[in-house]
């Protein structure tokens, strides 16, 4: 792959001095679509050996989702499954399902998605794959976790955004509850926690040399973030609703539109913030009018009407130099154009651009976190069907050609 200058410095493989930070592991992807996997995609970049386990002739959804490619793959697929290995087993054939415990029992992860109860019923469940390897860590993520009522019911990220609340938070006060940004934030978000319960639980086993189950329901993932909603209704009572670009505590923190017709986001976050704003907007009388916060919560309309109409006497280019000039958080509000032309993307590398064999030149998210010792790597974009077939299964199980080819003719493979 060829690696762009500026993503090199972020991205590129450092060789023997710098070797990966998770690469003694070895993961099992059996999951489809975007939560559990972006898991592995997370420890691929940081070098786990992440093997993505398809079902043979049609593979994971996620290849047809989004923008198809001329490869005949997915724009998302080849971003989010990049860096792991791809072979094709079905799980449900008693034959696939000896195939994957022997994978198993060389194998730290398991990533897997189905409903509650699923693999139980294939004979792979976690108390069973225990019993081939103790040290096995399984993430577990569905729509309502292990547990619960709702247990067995299916949901996708726009049901996990609806049922934890944050559905109910996004739009403007008189209207309809809207998407939250992108409508698979619950996945990604899930992936986020499934590493930090993988990571932790890898240091578990240090300690006990046991392994054991994160079980993550898409709901919590999103629930968890959301800051005073449950502590203040269960307390006061308090029942937050749509605020548009308003938030509940603070005020000015919001959008504005510049007299060039750009809108930018401002957060004055603190009494310091807002005494600063008001020096930049020339009326520091303001700051004796509202000089606490909930002060200006109080006159919400009022305060915002004043910055706003500052904000509409400025062009975008005089709103971002005095912001910045007199120590005031603000910023255009991008849409994907703007990232791409932005210098301070470039600099850090975070738009990847990378040539495949099969898409041609491609520009992927640059991984996260950076990391001073031990960088993220990129290998390779998402790979085709069945790609690693012949490698992993003669280099974990000694098949041979003969094998694979029986595997096959049976729908194994």
């Amino acid at each position: 792959m060829a690696l762009d200058k500026s993503a090199a410095a972020h991205s590129a493989d450092n060789g023997p001095s710098a070797p990966a930070a998770l690469r003694n592991l070895k993961v099992l992807d059996i999951a489809t679509f975007v939560a559990a996997p972006f898991c592995g995609t997370i420890l691929a970049d940081f070098g786990a050996e992440v093997i993505k386990i398809e079902q043979p002739k049609t593979g994971d959804a996620l290849r047809q989702f989004g923008t198809v490619t001329e490869c005949g793959d997915s724009l998302v697929w080849l971003s989010e499954s990049r860096n792991k290995k791809t072979v094709t087993l079905d799980l449900r054939k008693p034959e696939g399902a000896d195939v994957f415990r022997k994978l198993v029992a060389q194998s730290d992860i398991v990533l897997e998605n189905f409903r509650p109860g699923t693999l139980e019923r294939w004979g792979l469940g976690f108390e069973a794959l225990r019993e081939i390897n103790p040290g096995l860590i399984m993430l577990r993520i569905s729509a309502y976790g292990q547990t619960g009522p709702k247990r067995e019911e299916p949901g996708f990220a726009r049901i996990a955004h609806a049922f934890a609340g944050l559905s109910y938070l996004a739009g403007e006060s008189d209207g309809p509850p809207v998407v939250p940004g992108s409508t698979s934030m619950a996945d990604y978000i899930s992936g986020m926690w499934g590493a930090i319960g993988v990571l932790t639980a890898l240091r578990a086993r240090d300690q006990s040399g046991r392994g054991q189950f994160i079980d993550i329901g898409l709901y919590e993932s999103v629930f968890r973030l959301l800051d005073e909603i449950a502590p203040a209704f269960a307390k006061y009572g308090s029942v937050r609703g749509r605020m548009g670009a308003d938030t509940v505590n603070v005020v000015p923190h919001s959008h504005y539109r510049t007299r060039t017709g750009e809108w930018v986001a401002l957060a004055c976050t603190n009494d310091k913030m807002f005494e600063r704003l008001t020096v930049v907007m020339g009326r520091p009388e303001l700051y004796e009018e509202f000089r606490t916060s909930v002060i200006r919560v109080a006159n919400r309309d009022r305060v915002n009407a004043l910055v706003a109409d500052w904000m509409a006497s400025c062009t975008l280019e005089e709103v971002i130099d005095k912001t910045r000039e007199g120590g005031v958080p603000c910023a255009q509000i991008y849409s994907i154009r703007e990232i791409f032309e932005d210098p301070q993307y470039a600099a850090r590398g975070n738009l990847l651009k990378v040539d495949d064999p099969r898409a041609g030149p491609l520009t992927v998210p640059a991984a996260v976190p950076r990391m001073s010792e031990t960088p993220a790597t990129f290998r390779h974009a998402g790979r085709a069907l069945g790609a690693d077939n012949a490698e992993i299964y003669a280099k974990y199980l000694n098949l041979t050609e003969e094998d694979l080819r029986v595997l096959t003719d049976l729908g194994v493979i």
